[in-house]
């Protein structure tokens, strides 16, 4: 049988996907495309589509599984339900907005002033009222995230409420200023007469008990209240400046004045007068109460200028007088060093710092030359045999004199001594059953016991024993070996 076809130019079909469309009634099979033109024609029209099968069921699978996802994913960073903190509920809060939450709460709670000088408002914010918002969130979320259901309904977590100090007087101040009392700071001021710094000390104002505002703050956003009212309550206010800081400051200033001055080791050698170093000075006051401290660098300058004639000098040999082994026994000229005044250039700008900084030494840079000392060793020889007394320097006879020593009955003893003590005039053997008595015995330089070198007046025999056991000297002769002789000169009496 032949394939059924379109016309020429006609889409061909399957017979699956394609049903015949009549153009023409059919009469009989040989009608069929039999290939006459008078023939009618038919073809093959399109298929019926098919309906869409309908997934419904689907839909609302996945709608129901991503709800479920945000539901899973939203619990994994929301708080617990229920959860509050210190009244503000923050269950189903992210940590950060419930932070915002607990923050905008305290900064709403509006605290009423009442009492005498009250009636007046202020709020958290006015207050600069804080709370670690951020911190009692994440330990919230850490302790009941939304996700563990047994951390649901937590116990209400209390938060510590603090005051900002400057903004909470301020805006109390602002509020009720008739509760308040300005307090006086402590003053400093150099007084001329004294020549010393005074203070004048401080005055305590009063104002509005912060501490108690706070505490009520705190139990009202405890208790989840955001309007409280408070009976104002006074308390001191401490001022800037107290007086304790004041009193040190003077002390550190007089100590300044007490030490004022250019100073070569430990030698204050160009004093500061203490007007004039109060001069140099400036205080003013500092920050948090204190008090800044700075001196006039040029002031100080022109007193810089002046001080070489005053520092440099020539140096000056010491001599002393030495005993047979050289110890010291008396300084005749006290040694002195030389000295010149360093570079200056700097001196200026140190001082002042040093001033500003409660030192009033300046040491100054000096180049010393140091002395030389020369000794004259002294010693006292009597010849009790020649009746003479000699002087010696450096182991060489410089004078010699003729004396008079002990009588028999009264003999100088003989031996190595010491001077040891000298009067320049005294009364000798005055006393009650003494054999003698001579009034105004003039310089007497005792050697051993009551034994002595001394002048004689009442005779001019010198050269021979007339004595009760001194060495008796011409008045003139005694009193240059008093001068000459020092205490600890060596006396070697023999016969």
């Amino acid at each position: 049988m032949t394939d059924l076809a379109t016309k020429p130019g006609a889409e061909s079909a399957s017979a699956e996907d394609a049903t015949l469309e009549e153009t023409a009634p059919i009469t009989d099979a040989d009608d069929i495309d039999s290939g006459d033109p008078g023939s009618p024609t038919y073809a093959w029209a399109p298929a019926e589509p098919q309906p869409r099968k309908r997934r419904t069921g689907l839909w609302i699978g996945l709608a129901a599984g991503g709800a479920v996802v945000a539901l899973v994913a939203s619990s994994l960073v929301l708080i617990a339900p229920g959860t509050s903190i210190a009244g503000v509920s923050v269950g189903g809060l992210t940590p950060g907005a419930a932070a915002e939450a607990i923050q905008q709460r305290l900064a709403d709670t509006v605290i009423v002033l009442t009492g005498d000088g009250g009636d007046a408002e202020v709020t958290g914010a006015d207050l600069g009222a804080s709370v670690d918002a951020a911190g009692l969130s994440e330990a919230a979320f850490a302790a009941n995230p939304m996700w563990n259901l047994g951390a649901w309904f937590p116990a209400s977590v209390d938060a510590n409420v603090r005051l900002e100090a400057d903004a909470a007087n301020s805006a109390l101040r602002a509020a009720a200023p008739d509760l308040y009392t300005d307090p006086v700071d402590a003053t400093l001021a150099f007084d001329a007469a004294a020549a010393t710094y005074v203070t004048t000390p401080a005055v305590d104002g009063a104002g509005v008990d912060i501490d108690a505002v706070r505490e009520a703050l705190q139990t009202a956003f405890a208790a989840g209240e955001t309007r409280v009212e408070l009976d104002a309550t006074l308390a001191a206010v401490t001022p800037g400046t107290p007086t304790f800081v004041a009193e040190s400051t003077a002390a550190t200033l007089n100590s300044v004045l007490d030490d004022a001055g250019f100073y070569v080791g430990a030698e204050r050698t160009v004093p500061i007068d203490r007007a004039v170093a109060a001069s140099w000075l400036t205080v003013t006051p500092g920050e948090r109460g204190t008090f800044d401290i700075s001196a006039d660098e040029a002031a100080i300058e022109e007193v810089v200028g002046t001080l070489a004639a005053a520092v440099d000098r020539e140096k000056v040999d010491a001599s002393v007088i030495t005993d047979s082994d050289g110890a010291v026994l008396r300084e005749i000229t006290a040694g002195v060093n030389g000295r010149t005044l360093g570079d200056t250039s700097d001196v200026a700008g140190e001082f002042a710092a040093a001033l500003a900084g409660g030192d009033g030494s300046y040491e100054l840079p000096v180049t010393e030359t140091e002395f030389a000392t020369s000794a004259v060793a002294r010693r006292i020889e009597v010849d009790l045999g020649a009746q003479r007394a000699y002087l010696f320097e450096n182991g060489k006879v410089i004078q010699s004199y003729a004396v008079s020593s002990g009588l028999p009955g009264t003999p100088t003893f003989t031996g190595s001594y010491r001077m040891f003590a000298k009067v320049p005039m005294q009364d000798m053997g005055c006393f009650e059953g003494a054999p003698y008595c001579t009034e105004n015995v003039p310089w007497v330089s005792y050697y051993n016991g009551d034994q002595a070198l001394h002048g004689a007046y009442w005779h001019n025999n010198f050269g021979n024993q007339m004595s009760h056991g001194c060495v008796n000297l011409p008045v003139d002769i005694a009193k240059f070996v008093y001068d000459w002789a020092p205490i600890g000169t060596e006396v070697w009496v023999h016969a």
